[in-house]
């Protein structure tokens, strides 16, 4: 049984791609030396719509590129992910189909979070995610992966050393290489597991907070805002806000 976080930045900035360019090969470091401190076999570097092949042994460094689609993100991990993605162009089922014709796995990123990839019809994701950041809105993930009849992992999202295995995925496989973490998923032996330690936390109470200001984010019980990580995507009409709204109060009833 194998630790894998499958979910993990190597740069702290978003905009200034020179400098995260250059940053890139410490952030790479700094992940990797977290993630042995936590116990971790491997972490997934998942950047934002770019793929910089990094290589390691201990812990495995599993290649990924995180998707943003025209409805959310889709995590893409495996032996050969894109190079480069455009933010915004691929629908839902064609970043699946790419992933799938370069033999990696299709995950629904952070299912609650600005986004209703959740709702691509027949689209052949793999997983889906239960994400480090906002862990209270599991039960609303379980129901999706149920509807959807697919297994969950567990990804931290890690734009900071730190923040590195907050949540993380068990693999059950006889080796630990991006194809056996693939299979892994696809024959359901995975399993995922949130860390519950002061520093992580801290942390999940920092990111409540300014998702709570975004207006992404709000009390699992519903008393104020919506639900937790729940968010539009970019570029979506209002009226499709309003439905994504009424159907995830639906969800939160049926998961009470």
């Amino acid at each position: 049984m194998y630790h894998v976080d499958l979910h993990a930045h190597t740069r702290f900035f978003h905009g200034r791609k020179g400098l995260g360019d250059r940053f890139d090969p410490l952030g790479h470091r700094l992940l990797l030396a977290t993630a042995g401190r936590r116990g971790l076999d491997g972490v997934a570097t998942t950047n934002h719509d770019y793929f910089t092949r990094f290589d390691s042994t201990t812990p495995v460094t599993i290649p990924g590129i995180e998707i943003s689609t025209d409805r959310g993100h889709v995590l893409v991990v495996g032996p050969n992910p894109p190079e480069a993605t455009e933010p915004g162009t691929l629908t839902p089922a064609e970043a699946v189909e790419l992933a799938h014709e370069r033999d990696c796995a299709a995950i629904v990123a952070h299912p609650f979070r600005n986004s209703t990839v959740r709702e691509a019809a027949d689209v052949p994701f793999d997983a889906v995610e239960v994400n480090g950041k906002h862990p209270r809105s599991r039960p609303l993930v379980e129901a999706v992966a149920d509807q959807l009849d697919l297994p969950l992992i567990g990804g931290s999202d890690a734009h900071f050393p730190v923040e590195v295995g907050r949540a993380y995925t068990r693999i059950d496989a006889d080796e630990l290489t991006p194809e056996s973490v693939v299979d892994a998923i696809r024959d359901g032996r995975v399993d995922f597991e949130v860390a519950n330690g002061l520093i992580d936390r801290g942390i999940r109470r920092l990111y409540r907070s300014v998702h709570r200001k975004k207006g992404t984010i709000g009390a699992l019980d519903g008393d104020v805002g919506p639900t937790p990580g729940v968010g539009t995507p970019s570029g979506e009409e209002a009226a499709d806000s309003k439905s994504d709204g009424e159907d995830v109060r639906d969800e939160r009833e049926r998961t009470r």
